[in-house]
């Protein structure tokens, strides 16, 4: 081999571990192993912050505040007694693992005791979306805590410590499962609880296992033991909760990626095979399941034919949804049952149109007080843009006795000129008799300051009256 090349082989070797050393910095073996035996006891102080904590995160998780949540993780002290199983583990020190193993169950049924009372007697009882995020764990969670826990055990083996160890108890969510178990056990869901406790071990199992990695990897001292098989029955236990806990994770997320896949085709499929002149979709609703998938999808507009429906069920295969149900709801039929759902339809549409006004200028809106502006103004815009046509034209017959018909509504005035739009409010006024341009311009002040409007625009009208 080249000189050059050897050179730099070691250079690029020295370079690595020069950059990469963990022992640089690293703090006395006893001391660390002292602090993580200190930390895995859970009593008088540990224990009250533990009840706290957890009152913080059921609260958090009960109004679906997830800075709450964040806040009740960096008090919580549920990391020690995790590390010291790992720690005892790699070191094969009995007792240490007994003593972790001991307090973090204290900790896990304190913490479910805790949140359960919390969660009956609570007057919120609807699950969020931050409980129901755990109560499906799957292998990204198990990534979260390896790569957390080795995060972790290195920062806790450091002279000067950073705040790894509260970003860890953030980023694997030690505290939110056993809350979202507490509430599952107080509403007498067993999916909620089994879901949240087996999230929970999951973050304990592999939090232990990368402390264990990264103990090895600095040379702790194991403790010697009069019969070799009891170092490897330590190791095989570790084997046994590590794969005992994979394989479920890894089950979940492959249901979770399927699910994903057939929620994105299923978009696809509605945006592109759903392209009508006369027709849009106004609602859709996806239903994954194993044993056969459904799309629902509501129309409005003009009527689309069988044969246009058929059409579009033969590309669902195209989009890899063949094992799944299509159902397409028209809006536009005479029975009872369809324009109920059109109503329903209608008000979400409003509703959704005042939800995404106030998305698009979320970024302009300074205040709270901005914010009810906004909203109120676009309100009463949606509101007024059906006019009380028979109300007013009552009025109007009252102060004017040759009124023969009225009509009001919004109009668009596009400006060749500068090719803008504007909407005004046009309203066509009709007598009997002919009337004096003072009078229209009365009706049209008058219309201004009813309607609550900038501008009225008169469109006058003159009918000969009915024959008797």
């Amino acid at each position: 081999m080249d000189s050059s090349l050897i050179r730099l082989v070691r250079s690029l070797k020295l370079f690595f571990k020069d950059r990469f050393d963990l022992h640089e910095d690293k703090e006395r073996e006893s001391v660390t192993k002292a602090d993580i035996a200190k930390g895995s006891e859970f009593k008088g102080t540990n224990l009250w912050i533990l009840i706290f904590a957890i009152i913080i995160a059921s609260i958090g998780l009960n109004v679906n505040s997830t800075a709450v949540i964040i806040g009740a993780m960096l008090i919580s002290p549920l990391m020690g007694p995790i590390m010291g199983i790992g720690l005892g583990a790699a070191v094969y020190d009995i007792p240490l693992i007994q003593k972790g193993a001991r307090n973090l169950l204290i900790a896990v049924v304190i913490s479910i005791i805790t949140s359960t009372l919390y969660f009956l007697i609570t007057p919120l009882g609807e699950a969020q979306s931050e409980l129901l995020s755990r109560t499906q764990p799957n292998i990204w969670d198990v990534m979260i805590a390896f790569t957390g826990g080795l995060a972790g055990i290195i920062a806790g083996s450091r002279k000067e410590k950073s705040n790894a160890i509260p970003g860890v108890a953030i980023a694997t969510a030690l505290m939110p499962p056993l809350c979202t178990a507490g509430y599952g056990l107080a509403i007498g869901n067993w999916y909620y609880f089994g879901g949240a406790l087996f999230l929970f071990f999951i973050n304990s199992v592999f939090i232990s296992v990368s402390t264990v990695l990264i103990v090895r990897l600095l040379n702790y001292r194991k403790k010697k033991f009069d019969d070799p098989k009891l170092g490897r029955k330590v190791q095989w236990w570790v084997t046994f909760f590590v794969v005992v806990t994979v394989l479920p994770s890894v089950y979940f997320a492959y249901n979770l990626v399927k699910k994903s896949v057939f929620e994105q085709n299923a978009r696809s499929f509605i945006e592109n095979e759903f392209q009508f002149e006369q027709t849009q979709v106004i609602d859709s609703h996806l239903s994954f399941d194993k044993k056969g998938s459904n799309i629902e999808v509501t129309l409005f507009g003009k009527l689309i034919s069988e044969e246009s429906i058929a059409q579009v069920r033969t590309h669902l295969d195209d989009y890899g949804l063949a094992d799944c149900q299509l159902k397409i709801t028209q809006a536009y039929k005479d029975n009872e049952e369809d324009l109920m759902t059109l109503e329903r339809i209608s008000q979400n549409m409003k509703s959704g149109l005042i939800e995404d006004l106030y998305r698009k200028n979320e970024e302009v809106l300074q205040s709270k007080d901005e914010r009810i502006k906004l909203l109120e103004d676009e309100l009463y815009k949606l509101q007024a843009s059906q006019y009380p046509v028979m109300d007013i034209s009552e009025e109007l017959r009252v102060q004017y006795e040759g009124l023969r018909d009225f009509t009001v509504m919004d109009g668009y005035i596009r400006n060749v000129q500068s090719d803008e739009m504007d909407t005004i409010c046009f309203a066509r006024v009709s007598f009997t008799e002919s009337q004096p341009p003072e009078a229209y311009e009365r009706i049209r002040k008058w219309l201004q300051v009813r309607l609550k409007v900038d501008s009225v625009s008169i469109i006058p009208a003159v009918t000969a009256p009915a024959s008797e």
